[in-house]
């Protein structure tokens, strides 16, 4: 579907050559002489980086079509982590390089949804949180409940995490995915 530039606004994702761009910012500007148009800053959805562009009122500015899917991760086998559609039952192979920071989180029956433009993953969301169970830590102390310090622990997808003296082996505790940073004990 093709845009005009009054419909540019935060959130809107648009094609740019190959690459599927989402508008972080947009300035529409009417000067006393000439033709409007619109400062854009954009992300691109697939590499992270930002860039500023200028659209001019009679550009033609392509919507882009990004598809979201509800994917159960299976299992792991070398670098390629396999994942189950949760509608069309497909095995979907995404190698680990592509997953990034998403890999110390995904534990086996993991519901998280993935982003994909032209049939070609962009990238993953995790759930904000998840429950994770203490694998190993140092013993806690009783009575212990200061969080101005803290210690690593491994919780069950191997990652290591920072958290307060008082968790225990075999705690299960909420850590937020986004930052990697203790929530608290379920």
């Amino acid at each position: 579907m093709t845009l005009e530039i009054n419909q540019l606004k935060t959130g809107v994702t648009i094609t740019i050559g190959n690459d599927a761009f989402m508008v972080i910012s947009v300035d529409h500007v009417k000067p006393g002489k000439g033709a409007a148009f619109a400062r854009t800053r954009l992300k691109n959805l697939k590499l992270g980086t930002v860039i500023e562009r200028t659209f001019r009122s009679d550009d033609k500015i392509q919507e882009a079509f990004i598809e979201e899917k509800n994917l159960q991760y299976s299992y792991q086998a070398g670098d390629t982590y396999h994942f189950l559609d949760q509608d069309s039952f497909e095995d979907i192979s995404i190698e680990k390089e592509r997953l990034g920071d998403a890999t110390k989180f995904l534990k086996d029956n993991l519901i998280v949804s993935v982003f994909f433009f032209n049939k070609e993953m962009l990238n993953i969301s995790l759930p904000n949180s998840i429950e994770f169970k203490i694998i190993h830590t140092e013993p806690g102390f009783k009575g212990d409940s200061t969080k101005s310090s803290g210690k690593p622990a491994t919780i069950e997808t191997g990652a290591v995490i920072q958290v307060p003296l008082f968790v225990n082996l075999g705690d299960v505790i909420k850590v937020d995915t986004r930052t990697g940073e203790y929530l608290g004990r379920v």
